[in-house]
């Protein structure tokens, strides 16, 4: 049994390097033809490494040709199934613009934004792929309206969206962890105005309720009476849209205190008043004894 293993292996060993040979002559030589047709049976097989090694360089042997439309289609195909799809893209997009007329452009032109939709990070990372997708996706549409591919990059579209929206939610959220109360405040504007149907309106709602609270507590007394009554009229607005709110509680009690100190600021400036008015009086009293005696 020892001695049938080991013959397996001797000869699976003798096959593999036969094959290694075989490829190591493909590629020194110059019978184009039939590197074209090896590399095509590469990538039928499945062996994409193989194939891709052998497209990159035909790619440059038949540019101009008759065959180059092949080549192109190939190589970017081998690129794809080998899982590098950042220059996959590429090479399907450089498809379309070489070949604007070809019967594989629209397969290419989806291609090319489906390879960005796939490259797409989380979003926590940076989105340029996804905003790249999006715009090639839209290129797409707009080229081919009566494709059979319309209802994948619609949903493909919707689902980058919704990816770009959930970064704009965290960049929210994230400026307020980090007490950065103006730029959380300016960004769910921003976010709202982007995305006006977002799920999260309601929470980014109690936000910048509890921004505006957290940002007058660091204020000066003038500005500090200036942002609760923000506050105050950002908790109106949302007790009316959302007067079921899950977070009605927890607004009520941001309300409850910046309505107290609204009400202690605003006596501190009736006082205030009250006593320039006095010390004006006052000095407006002896002003006239001054006059009357020096009469």
């Amino acid at each position: 049994m020892k001695h049938i293993q080991k013959l397996f292996f001797v000869l699976a060993l003798l096959l593999l390097v036969s094959s290694c040979n075989d490829f190591n002559r493909l590629k020194k030589s110059t019978d184009y033809e039939h590197k074209l047709e090896m590399a095509i049976k590469y990538f039928d097989k499945g062996d994409y490494t193989k194939a891709q090694i052998l497209f990159e360089e035909l790619q440059n042997i038949y540019k101009g040709t008759d065959k180059a439309e092949t080549v192109f289609f190939y190589n970017a195909y081998t690129n794809f199934e080998l899982g590098d799809y950042l220059l996959a893209g590429f090479m399907f997009r450089n498809f379309v613009r070489t070949f604007p007329t070809a019967k594989k452009a629209e397969e290419c032109a989806y291609m090319t934004a489906y390879c960005y939709y796939l490259n797409s990070p989380e979003y926590t990372l940076d989105q340029t792929d996804t905003y790249t997708a999006i715009r090639e996706f839209s290129f797409f549409l707009k080229q081919y309206p009566r494709s059979e591919h319309i209802p994948d990059c619609n949903e493909y579209v919707d689902k980058l969206r919704a990816k770009l929206e959930m970064k704009s939610y965290a960049t929210c959220i994230q400026y307020f962890n980090i007490s950065d109360y103006k730029a959380a405040i300016a960004d769910i504007l921003v976010h709202n105005k982007d995305y006006p149907a977002n799920k999260h309106k309601e929470e980014l709602s109690l936000v910048t309720i509890k921004a505006y609270y957290k940002l007058g507590l660091l204020s000066v007394d003038t500005k500090k009476a200036e942002r609760m009554k923000l506050v105050m009229d950002n908790y109106t607005k949302f007790v009316d849209t959302y007067p079921k709110s899950i977070y009605l509680a927890e607004a009520q009690v941001v309300y409850d205190d910046a309505s107290k100190i609204k009400k202690q600021l605003d006596k501190a400036e009736v006082d205030r008043l009250e006593e320039r008015k006095q010390l004006d009086k006052n000095k407006a009293d002896k002003e006239n004894r001054d006059r009357k005696q020096s009469n």
